[in-house]
């Protein structure tokens, strides 16, 4: 769900999203490079995203991620799951 909200924006290379989760959550949730770029594989295998190959803001080879319009509708009954899950914990915590 992080790596798709990462790529709302527009595309992104995976140490821009690596970058951009660390940032938002003010390093609370650091990526490691191994499990991104397994996620980035699965859900371009999903259809959720698409890869092309492009330049870094360093002029490298960078692969650059774009969420599709599968990825958008998977993102939004994602963040409606982890919304009520949230939701139902908190509830649990909260119980004296």
């Amino acid at each position: 769900i992080l790596i798709l909200k990462a790529l709302v924006w527009g595309p992104r290379h995976g140490y821009a999203v690596a970058r951009w989760i660390g940032e938002r959550t003010d390093d609370a949730l650091l990526v490691e490079d191994g499990a991104l770029y397994t996620a980035l594989h699965r859900i371009e295998k999903r259809g959720w995203v698409r890869a092309e190959w492009g330049r870094s803001e360093n002029n490298r080879a960078a692969k650059y991620y774009a969420l599709t319009a599968a990825g958008r509708k998977q993102l939004a009954a994602r963040i409606s799951m982890w919304q009520r899950y949230a939701a139902a914990v908190s509830r649990v915590l909260e119980t004296v």
